[in-house]
């Protein structure tokens, strides 16, 4: 994945990677700015990392199989039953000790400031029993934002911040854990 942002001219920064421990796993939350999101995480994130995904985008050509064969999970988000079955499916996959990555948002953001955040993602952290790592992904609105065909190579940077442990999680509620969790996002976007 390092090699297509390489081919598009496009120089990614990453900081704070030292706090991850690549022998253990994690539940990654970060803002949602575009479709190079994706990418962008597989190639920075310092350990092997599922994410949910529109279940629509599992239909698409090339794609739709690369994500599949990355294990990650398809959520229907019209359904709030259909939801509730993807977030039972990744705490499984938590428990297993592999990592998540999940965009609280939901989908990209429109104009380039993030979205509110849903719950589901805040009541699978107090199940999942794994530290979450915020994360804040700058530039890539830019790049290439929804709506847009146009890939505008820019500056990207990716910044890891300080993963917040199990039993802080377990003292808050998830609405405290949702702003929690938004606060150190946008502290990571200031940098």
């Amino acid at each position: 994945m390092r090699l297509l942002f390489k081919l598009l001219f496009i120089k990614v920064s990453s900081e704070g990677s030292q706090n991850i421990d690549p022998d253990r796993n994690y539940l990654f939350m970060s803002n949602h700015q575009s479709m190079f999101d994706i990418p962008l995480f597989e190639a920075y994130i310092p350990t092997l990392v599922r994410g949910i995904e529109a279940q629509r985008q599992f239909k698409w050509p090339v794609y739709g199989w690369l994500i599949r064969r990355l294990g990650n999970i398809p959520i229907d988000r019209k359904s709030i039953y259909a939801s509730v079955r993807a977030m039972k499916k990744t705490e499984e996959i938590l428990k297993k000790g592999k990592s998540i990555i999940i965009l609280p948002e939901g989908h990209r953001t429109l104009d380039g400031k993030m979205r509110p955040f849903k719950k589901l993602p805040f009541h699978l952290a107090k199940q999942a029993g794994v530290p979450i790592v915020p994360m804040g992904i700058s530039g890539l609105f830019q790049l290439k934002h929804k709506g847009s065909w146009l890939i505008k190579p820019r500056p990207v940077k990716v910044t890891f911040g300080q993963p917040i442990e199990p039993e802080e999680i377990l003292v808050l509620s998830t609405e405290e854990l949702r702003d929690c969790i938004r606060k150190k996002i946008e502290a990571l976007l200031q940098r």
